[in-house]
């Protein structure tokens, strides 16, 4: 069973020892937006909607004991802090989207600490990670940092805070993954930093136990059943490994809420100079593997959007449709920075734009701009790969809801000049979390999950020619006239 927290849904999906998904259980929850830039989720929400799930999953099953292990994956960042004797969130779950620290984050740059922020985790300085939402709650939650001081709060991402609820309250642990993206953590030492701990005023004591992905984190209990745990990592990484992406050089793209490239750079971890984070891949047994990344924050988003708030789809799958009425975007560029624009700009002041617009534009022209956003967020990001990695990228493989749209997948073949490789299921992060527990029960070895990848289809790019160009030129503009644009003293 591959548990998949994700950031509007909780799912829980079956897969056979074929690598396939034979059973889906989905629900959605709750999203808080309390200001401007905030996004909030009730903790309570997450572990309730995931355990529904993974009932509503297991009851599928004649024979509980056929289920032989779970891998937890899930959205990264989002922090939660409880009471340890009690279990009660102190506050609510600060979503990784979340730009509340963005102004804390700008003053630990002023003061000087990119370098020694870079050099040991990999990451830029960001509101995007744990450490400043741990902050946060510590010096705005009344009577939170004295009882973090006493010992009595735990601090965890999504994954942490499932495997603590799941376990009723014995096991308080981690993946490296995960840990590698509080903002916290030693990604050469695979330790909680001191250093930085003192920086952020983060009590030690709050922290949890850092494992490998491939290992023991506890039971789930289902009718009397104990069903060993036995992968946790976050969700880029868990599909990095489901694509199998295992080698140095290889890519890997994830439409979903936001876009998510990771690049395998192997065994020595890569310090990006185009603004990418150096992060943990994956470490299974003593193979510890390093990964350059690139986020966008509003990808599949965007659609959303489309739908919730301008109300020109009823659905996500009619943007395929709508898309295809125009030829072209009508000269409008969006550039969909809700919460400020992640890598290569790491702009947290950077607002949405739509701009091009005159008396001609349609519905369709917008949301042909939108859908084109997704493609060339996503260009800069695989740009700044190459720079890094000088070397050229021969592929790109993709999975998520929005890489099943055809139009964007050929689309985002010709701004990157690059094949882009679809598996037969999309849905690489369960599978990746699934094989990574398989992988630790016994059941799959490395070799068997390498041979399981099936390929659906691959997106060859046209030559653009001038027209391309001219495109992309358009963006780069586009983006220009997008950043800093919130005050920093009106966040």
């Amino acid at each position: 069973m591959a548990v998949d927290q994700g950031t509007t849904s909780s799912r829980a999906l079956l897969v056979n020892d074929k690598g396939e998904i034979v059973n889906i259980a989905q629900k959605e929850f709750p999203q808080h937006f309390p200001k401007d830039g905030w996004v909030e989720h009730n903790p309570m929400d997450i572990w309730n909607s995931q355990i529904e799930v993974i009932r509503e999953a297991a009851s599928t099953v004649d024979n509980l004991s056929e289920i032989k292990s779970i891998g937890i994956t899930n959205q990264r960042e989002t922090t939660i802090l409880w009471d340890k004797n009690t279990g009660e969130p102190v506050y609510n779950a600060i979503v990784w989207q979340d730009r509340r620290t963005a102004d804390y984050c700008n003053l630990l740059r002023k003061n000087g600490h990119i370098d020694l922020i870079q050099r040991k985790t990999g990451l830029v300085i960001d509101a995007y990670f744990s450490g400043t939402k741990i902050k946060w709650i510590l010096d705005h939650v009344e009577g939170a940092k004295a009882k973090a001081e006493k010992g009595e709060l735990l601090f965890g991402t999504v994954d942490t805070w499932l495997i603590w609820n799941i376990t009723k309250g014995r096991i308080h642990a981690t993946d490296v993954t995960n840990a590698s993206r509080t903002m916290l953590f030693n990604i050469h030492t695979l330790e909680w930093d001191d250093e930085l701990l003192d920086l952020l005023g983060i009590p030690k004591s709050i922290l949890p136990k850092v494992n490998s992905c491939a290992d023991y984190f506890g039971d789930v209990e289902v009718k009397g059943v104990k069903i060993p745990i036995h992968g946790v990592a976050g969700d880029q990484h868990a599909a990095l490994f489901g694509q199998q992406c295992t080698s140095s050089g290889m890519v890997k793209c994830t439409y979903g809420t936001g876009c998510f490239a990771v690049m395998n750079t192997g065994s020595e971890p890569i310090i990006s100079s185009n603004n990418l984070l150096t992060t943990i891949g994956y470490k299974i047994g003593d193979d510890i593997q390093y990964a350059l990344e690139g986020s966008v924050f509003i990808g599949g988003a965007v659609i959303q959007w489309l739908r919730d708030k301008l109300n020109i789809i009823e659905n996500t799958k009619e943007v395929e449709q709508l898309v295809s009425e125009a030829e072209d975007t009508g000269g409008v560029f969006f550039v969909p920075a809700f919460t400020g624009l992640g890598a290569p700009h790491w702009d947290q002041f950077a607002r949405g734009t739509i701009i091009g617009i005159t008396r001609d534009t349609t519905r369709a022209h917008i949301a042909r701009a939108a859908v084109e956003s997704i493609g060339f967020q996503v260009m800069d990001l695989i740009q700044a790969m190459k720079e890094d990695f000088g070397e050229t990228i021969p592929e790109v493989r993709v999975d998520g809801g929005a890489s099943t749209n055809n139009f964007l997948m050929q689309f985002q073949s010709d701004l990157l000049d690059t094949n882009i490789v679809r598996p037969k299921e999309v849905e690489s992060t369960a599978l990746g979390v699934a094989f990574i527990a398989g992988i630790g029960y016994g059941l799959w070895t490395r070799e068997k999950v390498e041979s399981l990848y099936s390929l659906d289809r691959t997106f060859n790019p046209n030559n653009g020619g001038q027209k391309l160009e001219d495109k992309k030129r358009y963006w780069r503009k586009a983006i220009n006239r997008s950043l800093d644009w919130i005050y920093e003293a009106n966040t």
